[in-house]
């Protein structure tokens, strides 16, 4: 039998097509995936080049509002930007910087927590106290006190070229703990079964151990864990976009294109955060359904059909 027929016969391909909700979740994220990716060929305009820049054309209402024009179907910003485009290449920033930290999180989060529950101890007891103080510390002191040095380092106007970099190192410095923890307590379950002491008496090194034998049985969490930390990675970079800490106007992303837009929501010109707001919540809401449903099938015990 096959990989293909396997998986065509699978109880998570099974699961899935039973569960209207997740079905649909995962059409409109693979939509919404599809729009980021192609945003440079199927934008009206490149919102990120000054050329297209035009103050005179700042918060045109949507067409079908007074004052509205068919080039511009959703209005403009208060840069005279195309919000369709705008948003298009403000999702696609919003979920690279999103899988990016996410990436970083696992990395760091996953090498901690194998070698945390691996070798126990004293290793375990100080890896663990880390990721206590991590935690202790808001990820909002965190974004301050590295675009401190970042500004220090290199200076405030690289801030704008190398924003995206710097908003994955701050949410992917900020998270990892989540990942630690839960692979620690995996790998804690997996390291006195019988497959490990048999790997230990045929003479394999205990990295060998970790990372072909104890790791892959131990990452069944992270897939759940991996679907929520994205949609609060996305959500973070929101936020920090908010706070003025996030990416500069001139390159946005769905949660700056919030942030730039709320001054000016209660003088008429809505659109300019709604638009981005409902993509943003229709994006981390597919994430989070996704998630959960992804956990029940993971989990038997608490899947119900």
């Amino acid at each position: 039998m096959t990989k293909l027929q396997k998986f065509k016969e699978s109880y998570f391909l099974y699961s899935f097509k039973r569960d209207k909700v997740a079905m649909a979740s995962f059409i409109i994220l693979v939509i919404l995936l599809i729009l980021a990716v192609t945003a440079p060929w199927i934008a009206p305009m490149d919102p990120y080049g000054a050329n297209n820049i035009d103050i005179m054309n700042s918060e045109i209402p949507p067409m079908w509002s007074d004052g509205g024009e068919s080039q511009f179907p959703l209005g403009t910003d208060n840069m005279g930007r195309d919000m369709f485009s705008t948003m298009l290449y403000g999702l696609r920033t919003s979920i690279i910087i999103g899988v990016c930290a996410v990436a970083l999180q696992a990395g760091i989060g996953i090498f901690v927590g194998l070698t945390a529950g691996f070798i126990g101890g004293k290793t375990d007891a100080f890896l663990m106290r880390l990721a206590d103080i991590q935690f202790s510390f808001p990820y909002l002191m965190l974004a301050i006190f590295i675009g401190a040095i970042f500004q220090v380092v290199f200076g405030v106007g690289s801030y704008e070229r190398l924003a995206v970099p710097l908003l994955i190192i701050i949410i992917g410095l900020a998270e990892w703990p989540v990942y630690a923890r839960t692979i620690r307590a995996s790998v804690i379950g997996e390291v006195n079964k019988e497959y490990v002491e048999a790997a230990r008496i045929i003479g394999l090194s205990r990295p060998t151990i970790m990372v072909r034998h104890v790791l892959p049985n131990s990452l069944t969490s992270v897939m759940v864990i991996s679907t929520i930390q994205i949609a609060n990675a996305v959500m973070s970079e929101a936020a920090l976009s908010f706070l003025g800490l996030g990416m500069p106007v001139t390159k946005p992303s769905l949660g700056s294109l919030i942030q730039s837009g709320f001054e000016f929501i209660f003088s008429g010109s809505w659109w300019i955060t709604v638009f981005p707001g409902v993509w943003l919540i229709l994006f981390v809401l597919v994430i989070n359904l996704l998630g959960d449903w992804l956990r029940d099938v993971l989990n038997p015990k608490l899947y119900k059909g």
